[in-house]
């Protein structure tokens, strides 16, 4: 079966209907492949008989791009096969785009990657008036390029400066900015009016040719030897590597095929394309992020860490303790979604004060256009604040937010658990307290799990589910649907002192303080951690997290681990952290001062004061900056590893989805298991054996590392 279906009806008009059997989405892969060059050659035989060509699709999307399968299978020894492979793709769209006949897309659903790219090489689009709808070349943020003529179509069509932020930047789009921004042409109301308009500019446009393939073709806003275009281009590259900080490849080789590919025809523009296209497949970073953000993420999101056994459930109505950041965050995420809210703090002045917490970013949305005025009154309306733990009566799930302190926890635990549903759950939003320890508040700790958000919540994806070692799996099959039903990433881990998340940032920022505290210029130990592939530098995440938090979360681990008979050993960090806070009064950022100055009207600066608190001239002179590069993705990395020699992670998808979409672990990596994989698990090893040596036992190799590193095998 083929798989795009030929129909030239009577009025010579081709419609080439892809549906790739056994497939919910079109995909570019082998059988498409075959299948376009079979088109391709009965287009060839019946061309005097086609006055114009429709494509379009059976699928509820248009076309969803490539084969992200055979890409990753691609090696360096199958370069040259594979660039043959693309340019032969190319070649067959490239034979309708120029055989003088119309070609029009009729872009019934979402366009993205290889399916945008197939309508850019048709003459004119028509697209469904559907918001749900995406269009976008969303490649680079899997580490590739569009290989399929996007970095040259995309830029003659719109203009360089406007095609860039699609290309490097992954940026999608509804029909209607699409139609603004000249990536479509038409919008229809109807799949009807769809084909009519089609059908339309077939019957006023009999012969065709791409503004490109036309004489004395300009490009739109200029070539790049156009002055003004030309100063443009001579700082993007410096500007681009102020944001990738030189991680990530495919930004830098999607400007590269752009502007070379302005540069001549666009014949030879698309074997620039197919170049850096085939470079970046084979390179090691879009292995890392293709295996994680595709494969491993779409593998947490189909439930692979939810238990069989109980249905699938939905929530209707959930309370949320506390209205501070975290819980006016959670009650905005799950009010967004149209569950009703019950945010509870200990004055009603509080509750509201959450709750305009949640007015203030929908009133940002409907200022952007993303919802109307009605919709954020319905959303609002959802959050009802208050003070009295009566309102929290027939909630399926209560989830308390409250100061991470174990009485306070428990107190609201015991008022409100009695409140819940007929078989409701109650969570705890603690980023430290294991959860077996809260859930002996609990009169049904079956019932009781962790749900640890992160904050901004309505800007973090992830959640992580902590299971007690009392906690049903049903319990935790229900609290798996809450956070999809919220839209939002699910990673299950089972129980420990800081679980996974905290416990691999803790480990992050100490280092960084650590590194403060051997005499380490601050500004080396910041760019370090960005030039690493962190989002921020650890002091400066230390100020945001605020020293007090950390104090506070230290001295309670210290007192429940003492008390549960347990040795605390400190961290070095730790005297770096009281010396700042008690000795000079500098917090963090929210009390205005910590290892960063805070000027009113002014971007923030290291306090001057730490060079002559902690500066080592020669150490800081003589440090390397790979070294300290290393030290800030290793000690995350054998953390991690630690955590699944403890069984608190459960599998490795959860391990690197986790670090990177709740640490901020350099994505370029794929991971923090991943890094030790792309490394290679054998000189990761004895790369940690020798920070060990050099800054201490918290870098020793843990004993499952050990044993992959004597075979040399990769963490699956």
């Amino acid at each position: 079966m083929s798989t795009i279906r030929y129909d030239l009806g009577s009025d010579q008009i081709l419609t080439l209907t892809i549906d790739m059997p056994g497939q919910s989405a079109n995909t570019m892969n082998a059988a498409f492949r075959e299948g376009l060059a079979e088109t391709v050659a009965r287009v060839k035989t019946d061309l005097d008989k086609i006055r114009g060509i429709i494509i379009t699709s059976a699928k509820k999307t248009f076309f969803a791009g490539g084969d992200l399968k055979e890409l990753h299978r691609v090696t360096r020894e199958d370069a040259g096969t594979f660039e043959e492979m693309v340019n032969g793709l190319k070649a067959g769209m490239r034979y309708l785009e120029t055989s003088g006949k119309p070609v029009v897309a009729a872009i019934n659903g979402s366009a993205l990657g290889g399916g945008l790219e197939i309508a850019l090489a048709c003459h004119h689009r028509v697209v469904l008036n559907k918001d749900s709808i995406q269009l976008g070349l969303p490649e680079v943020t899997l580490g590739l390029l569009p290989g399929g003529g996007g970095t040259q179509r995309l830029p003659r069509m719109i203009g360089l400066e406007a095609a860039l932020p699609y290309l490097m930047e992954g940026k999608k789009t509804n029909p209607k900015a699409a139609l603004k921004a000249g990536i479509v042409d038409e919008i229809a109301d109807s799949p009807e009016d769809m084909m009519a308009r089609t059908r339309a500019f077939i019957e006023a446009n009999p012969k065709c040719q791409q503004p490109w393939d036309q004489k004395g073709f300009k490009f739109p806003g200029g070539a790049p030897h156009h002055p003004a275009m030309a100063q443009k281009l001579s700082i993007a590259p410096a500007m681009l590597r102020q944001k990738t900080k030189g991680c990530y490849p495919a930004p830098e080789r999607i400007l590269s095929a752009a502007v070379e590919g302005a540069q001549v025809d666009f014949d030879n523009g698309s074997l620039i394309e197919t170049r850096y296209f085939a470079e970046l497949v084979i390179g090691q970073v879009a292995k890392n992020m293709t295996g994680t953000f595709w494969f491993q993420l779409n593998a947490i999101k189909a439930g692979g860490s939810r238990p069989d056994g109980t249905d699938k459930g939905t929530f209707k109505k959930v309370g949320v303790l506390g209205a501070g950041m975290m819980g006016a965050g959670i009650a905005y995420s799950t009010a967004s979604r149209d569950i009703e809210v019950i945010l509870k703090d200990v004055s009603v002045e509080n509750a509201e004060k959450g709750k305009s917490y949640s007015e203030k970013l929908l009133a940002k949305r409907v200022s952007r256009g993303r919802i109307t005025e009605e919709q954020k009154t319905d959303i609002l309306k959802r959050i009802h604040a208050t003070d009295s733990a009566d309102d929290l009566a027939g909630c399926d799930l209560v989830i308390e937010a409250v100061f991470e302190d174990s009485n306070l926890k428990a107190t609201v635990t015991r008022e409100s658990e009695p409140r819940l549903a007929p078989n409701g759950i109650f969570a705890s939003n603690t980023s430290t307290i294991p959860i077996t320890q809260l859930s002996d508040a609990s009169a049904k700790p079956e019932n009781f799990i962790g749900l640890h958000f992160f904050s901004p919540v309505d800007k973090m994806q992830l959640v992580e589910i902590i299971v007690g070692k009392k906690t049903s799996e049903e319990t935790l099959a229900r609290a798996f649907d809450y956070v999809q039903q919220i839209g939002k990433i699910p990673i299950v881990v089972n129980d420990s002192r800081g679980f996974f998340t905290s416990r691999v940032f803790g480990t992050f920022v100490n280092e960084g303080i650590c590194m403060l505290a051997e005499g380490i210029h601050p500004s080396s130990i910041e760019n370090a951690g960005l030039l690493s592939g962190m989002p921020v530098g650890p002091l400066a995440i230390s100020d945001e997290v605020s020293m007090t938090l950390m104090q506070h979360i230290r001295d309670q681990s210290k007192k429940d681990t003492e008390a549960a008979g347990g040795t605390w050993n400190p961290h070095p960090a730790g005297a770096v952290i009281d010396q700042m806070v008690n000795e000079h009064g500098r917090k963090g950022k929210a009390a205005g001062s910590g290892f960063y100055e805070y000027p009113e009207n002014g971007k923030k600066y290291l306090w001057p004061e730490l060079e002559r608190l902690y500066v080592d001239s020669a150490k800081a002179h003589a440090v390397k900056l790979q070294d300290l590069k290393d030290r800030i993705l290793f000690i995350q990395a054998i953390e991690t590893v630690r955590c699944l020699e403890e069984g608190v992670l459960r599998t490795v998808e959860d391990a690197n989805v986790g670090s990177i979409f709740g640490i901020g672990y350099a994505p370029w990596t794929g991971g923090a298991i991943q890094f030790i994989n792309q490394y290679g698990v054998r000189a990761f090893a004895e790369r940690a054996k020798a920070l060990a040596e050099l800054h201490g036992d918290r870098f020793t190799p843990p004993g499952l590392l050990l044993e992959k590193a004597e075979t040399n095998t990769e963490f699956a």
